[in-house]
């Protein structure tokens, strides 16, 4: 469980580090697919670098992020592989990590970030009146999908799929 909770926890600093590489270097617009579409149609590409190698920074910490959840999953594997663990011992492994990760998402990207301190507006100030009159972040529906839907299901299916190679 200490291992589950540790993975959690890596798997939110990656996604972290991964948010701000793409949004503080690399500044690619592409990224920027689960904004809101309104928030998408006001952004203006970004041709200039923040500063020079600033896109050299944001992919090294964008592949670092990368190998950070690869790892992740590859050690919440590995060590259910290790114990010989149930299907629902995978399942909760793999709930938990994600649910974990949903709820910080959740919490401090669209609240903290997005609402309170503007991070994303401070580099791309176009988009302050999209959000200016929320108290919360965006999709929320979306977030709670995924939250008590998809995720659930796709810990399932990892999980039976694990547990069936355990054997």
């Amino acid at each position: 469980m200490i291992l589950t909770v540790f993975l959690a926890i890596i798997f939110c600093a990656a996604m972290t580090l991964m948010l701000f590489s793409a949004i503080a270097f690399i500044q690619n617009t592409k990224f920027f697919s689960s904004a809101p579409k309104e928030a998408r149609e006001v952004l203006i590409p970004r041709e200039k670098e923040l500063f020079y190698g600033a896109h050299a920074i944001g992919w090294v910490l964008m592949t670092f992020s990368f190998l950070m959840i690869l790892g992740v999953g590859f050690i919440s594997v590995w060590d259910g592989f290790r114990n010989h663990f149930t299907f629902l011992q995978f399942f909760l492994r793999f709930v938990i990590i994600f649910s974990t990760y949903k709820i910080y998402d959740m919490i401090y990207f669209d609240y903290f970030l997005l609402m309170k301190y503007h991070f994303f507006q401070y580099y791309f100030p176009e988009v302050e009146s999209v959000y200016a009159d929320r108290k919360y972040g965006y999709n929320i529906k979306s977030q709670l999908l995924k939250l008590f839907i998809i995720f659930p299901g796709a810990s399932a299916l990892v999980a039976l799929l694990c547990s069936y190679l355990v054997k």
